[in-house]
């Protein structure tokens, strides 16, 4: 039985190679001469630190520009607020991977209520779609591509 899988997946090296461009770029601006201006990237977080809130938002214009030449979708990033501390201003921005139980709900609430001739169902971090014909495989990817979620899906798998 045909069926392919949605996801919400980041390309983590692409990620990396963002960061250490952001990185590299902060150190040859101009404006961030002298300033002691830094971009990190954790397991699942990226850290922006600089001495005002102003530098921070320069770097994560930065970082941003750097992620989508690069094909990764910033809505996969949860940024936090910027946290002030003395002379230092610090923000954490959370990359998010997988969908959650509440996002899969909705993707099969959204697949049901069309009435496509097709069964979905969650299987861990992700959400299998199987049907008999290919056709209503692909109406219910044109569908969830119709429909705006609150991170980006990816539809991979796709098996005859």
């Amino acid at each position: 039985m045909p069926s392919f899988d949605v996801v919400s997946e980041v390309n983590i090296q692409e990620v990396r190679n963002a960061v250490d461009q952001a990185q590299r770029e902060v150190g040859t601006r101009f404006d961030f001469k002298g300033a002691d201006a830094d971009v990190t990237l954790t397991e699942d977080a990226i850290t922006l630190e600089a001495e005002s809130e102003f530098q921070v938002k320069q770097i994560l214009d930065i970082l941003h520009q750097k992620l989508v030449k690069r094909g990764v979708d910033i809505a996969s990033l949860e940024e936090k607020p910027i946290e002030l501390s003395g002379r230092r201003a610090k923000q954490t921005l959370t990359i998010k991977q997988g969908l959650d139980q509440e996002l899969a709900k909705k993707i099969i609430k959204a697949i049901k209520e069309a009435k496509l001739k097709v069964q979905a169902a969650i299987q861990g971090d992700q959400v299998r779609v199987t049907g008999k014909k290919r056709d209503d495989l692909q109406e219910a990817i044109a569908l969830l591509r119709k429909t705006t979620f609150d991170l980006p899906l990816q539809y991979n798998n796709f098996r005859d």
